[in-house]
């Protein structure tokens, strides 16, 4: 009846079981890979077009800080000398050489900095500046008092590389005090940014921001106003000079929407009958800063009050925008936009996605092909030995295995030729005996046939014997040949984890050294994720050298059932072993839907190196730990949510030196907890306390043989029906008598 059960179950090639899970694990890896590196592609892109906006935006604000604080505090110096009397700006009357002076000393402050128009209107009506109308030349503007109505009261002299009029260039009458230019500071008494100034002179449009101040004697009288312009085109050129993408834009707005600069070749104004008229941005003939300026609206320019980023979409492309309010103390309220294009960074990202893309293809049919490689390789001779085995099984015993290129699969073919040969040898030793049997007389016949059976039954033995030595032989062989590769892996990932601890620390120390790298660098350690990768790749690391660990664990097991290696007794750290414990049992201490998390305490004291069987003890703490879990498990199912708060499930270890001869180990819980009568049974062999199927009633049994044959120490149980149960391990440092395995 075995046997037909054994012929029913379904079995699968060996090399079927070695290729593919191998083949599904590194699918598995190339998908995941694929996946993360389109996901942060996407990520990347939305943060690389963020941190280009900001540091845009950045170096506006701080353009405009700078350069729009230079008209105010060069005011608020020529306002403190003539409040000093350090600067006569009284004209009137005054002769021709002293007007000269004052207009050289404007000429001075133009070649100084670079603004349009720096000039003062009195309260006389008179006034005198210097300006750069065309935006390179130099020239002074002077002018009498107009409420004397005289013709042509005002004079543009042009000026010559040391600031003296050499020429008149034309005459105009004007009337400074009518003018917004002049009736806006005096009105605000204060420093101020008047309104934006329009004209159509004849060396071209001139729009500029005027910051202006009332100036006052050294009494506090009012005598006029100071005034410093700047022209708008200048701000312009510095925003065309921004070399954010092919395709972006920076514009800059006022509460109202009208232009005020931009990036693009459009100027902030038109001509509308000759006369000059500022550009709303809505009716801009760029089609992006129209879109935007549109999209503002829809909410009003003046609720914009802090940084907003949003995306439109403009022609069919995505655009990334930043909208920042920009405000100075003197009153100005502009809004700074930049866009950036979509496309200008996906061309990039969407070929390294495809590159990785392919790298990993590639990686999963060469990794497949290997796997197919190795595992016809390690098969091979397995598959002889078994198509022998099945022979002789059937009675040809003229059977021997060719020896390949793996020395534990040599050894083992060669236990089965030397095991062939001796069956020859026995089956040929039985031929000739019954021919001599049959020669004899019929009066021996009778013993004859005792004899036979008696050979007979020690063939079976021999048969059984040699069987039993080769399965042992077979086991043992395999599981060193998967030994070998994966100690080779498993020695390799230390030099593998140690040289990426040392590349990693040198990328970590040339970020230190060099914080800011070129933009090459930068881009490339974003396009990867660079911090990730540092955080991500030694936890990667360390979970292989877990999974290998594993398979080495098999592996012995494998060999201790073969007999073919003995435990080693040597001196070992018994924490490391209760950490190794705990890390395979870590599953089961986390949260679940329907258990709550396991708290494990450690209070380890400082205790020496123990000679032991480390896997053995090992052993005893796995069983004792699981115990806990299940113990603690049970008693959750039946307390409320109210009581697991209160009392949350923990698992404490304690380790100390007793006497000074040996390490105490002692392990408590605070679950159900076990009765007085089963305590006394709690180490008898299949006895549990566990339901059917939960337990066979053999791990603490086991565990307590483990402790006092093996070791000669103790294993003690303390418990209170309801509160928990204590372990107590108490293991020599130094046995006299080694146990035997």
């Amino acid at each position: 009846m075995k046997t037909h059960y054994l012929s029913k179950v379904k079995a699968f090639p060996l090399q079927i079981v070695l290729v593919v899970p191998f083949v599904i694990q590194i699918f598995a890896a190339v998908s995941l890979v694929g996946y993360l590196s389109f996901k942060n592609g996407q990520k990347a892109v939305n943060d690389l077009a963020e941190q280009l906006m900001a540091r845009t935006s950045e170096v506006v604000d701080e353009h405009l800080k700078s350069y729009l604080s230079i008209p105010q505090t060069l005011n608020q110096i020529n306002a403190d000398a003539i409040r000093r009397g350090i600067l006569d700006v009284r004209v009137g009357g005054a002769s021709r050489r002293h007007r000269e002076t004052l207009g050289k000393y404007f000429w001075d402050q133009m070649q100084a900095y670079d603004l349009t128009y720096i000039g003062i209107g009195l309260t006389t009506g008179e006034g005198l500046g210097a300006a750069r109308y065309d935006g390179k030349t130099i020239t002074i503007d002077d002018w009498t008092d107009w409420t004397a109505k005289l013709p042509n009261n005002t004079t543009n002299y042009a000026t010559d590389n040391q600031g003296n009029r050499t020429q008149v260039n034309n005459r105009f009458t004007w009337n400074s005090l009518s003018e917004v230019w002049y009736t806006q500071p005096i009105a605000a008494g204060k420093p101020i940014w008047a309104k934006i100034v329009t004209a159509n002179l004849p060396t071209g449009p001139y729009v500029v921001a005027s910051a202006s101040r009332p100036i006052y004697d050294s009494q506090n009288r009012l005598l006029g106003m100071i005034a410093t312009d700047i022209h708008l085109l200048k701000l312009s050129d510095f925003l065309r000079s921004l070399n954010i993408s092919q395709s972006g834009q920076v514009f800059i707005l006022e509460r109202d929407g009208a232009l005020i600069a931009s990036s693009g070749t459009e100027k902030p104004f038109t001509f509308v009958n000759q006369k000059i008229q500022r550009l709303q941005a809505i009716n801009s003939s760029n089609p992006m800063i129209q879109n935007i300026a549109k999209h503002l609206q829809t909410s009003g320019f003046s609720s914009i009050t802090q940084d907003r980023d949003f995306q439109l979409e403009v022609q069919g492309k995505r655009y990334f925008i930043h909208v920042a309010p920009w405000r100075d103390k003197y009153g100005l309220d502009w809004l700074v936009v930049v866009s950036v294009p979509e496309n200008a960074f996906m061309t990039q990202i969407n070929a390294n996605t495809q590159t990785t893309i392919a790298l990993c293809f590639g990686a999963l049919v060469i990794a497949s092909v290997m796997g197919v490689f190795t595992s016809h390789w390690i098969a091979r001779q397995i598959l002889c030995l078994n198509w022998a085995s099945e022979a002789i099984a059937f009675g040809n015993l003229d059977q021997t295995v060719e020896t390949g290129s793996i020395r534990e699969l040599n050894t083992l073919s060669n236990s089965f030729n030397y095991m062939a040969g001796q069956l020859r040898e026995s089956f040929a030793a039985l031929e000739k005996s019954k021919e001599e049997l049959e020669d004899r007389v019929e009066e021996r016949t009778t013993e004859l046939k005792n004899a036979l059976e008696e050979l007979q039954r020690t063939q079976s033995q021999v048969i059984q014997s040699e069987k039993m030595s080769s399965l042992g032989q077979l086991v043992a062989g395999v599981a060193h040949e998967i030994n070998n590769p994966v100690n080779f892996i498993h020695g390799n990932l230390v030099h593998v984890q140690e040289y990426t601890q040392n590349l990693l620390a040198f990328v970590q120390l040339y970020q230190e050294h060099d914080s800011k790298p070129i933009p090459e660098i930068q881009n490339a350690a974003e396009d990867m994720d660079l911090e990730f990768l540092q955080e991500d790749l030694p936890k990667m690391l360390s979970s292989m050298k877990v999974g290998t660990d594993r398979i080495r664990q098999i592996v012995l097991s494998l060999r201790n059932f073969s007999r073919m290696d003995e435990a080693e007794f040597k001196s070992v750290d018994i924490h490391e072993g209760i950490d190794s414990t705990l890390m395979i049992l870590q599953h089961r201490f986390k949260a679940k839907p329907e258990q709550p998390e396991i708290e494990v305490i450690k209070d380890y004291g400082n205790i020496p190196l123990v000679e032991c069987y480390a896997g053995q003890l090992n052993q005893v703490f796995m069983n004792i730990f699981v115990n806990a879990i299940d113990a603690l498990e049970e008693n959750n199912a039946k307390r409320t949510y109210q009581e697991i708060e209160n009392n949350p499930s923990r698992i404490k270890i304690r380790t100390s030196v007793v006497n000074s001869t040996s390490v105490e180990v002692a392990i408590a819980d605070n679950g159900v907890g076990i009765s007085k009568e089963f305590q006394q049974r709690i180490f008898d062999p299949f006895f549990t306390t566990k339901a059917i199927g939960k337990g066979t009633g053999m791990g603490m049994s086991i565990s307590y043989q483990i402790v006092t044959e093996k070791h000669g120490g103790k294993l003690e149980c303390f418990s209170t029906c309801g509160e928990g149960t204590e372990f107590i391990i108490q293991v020599p440092i130094h046995p006299k008598v080694r146990g035997v395995v």
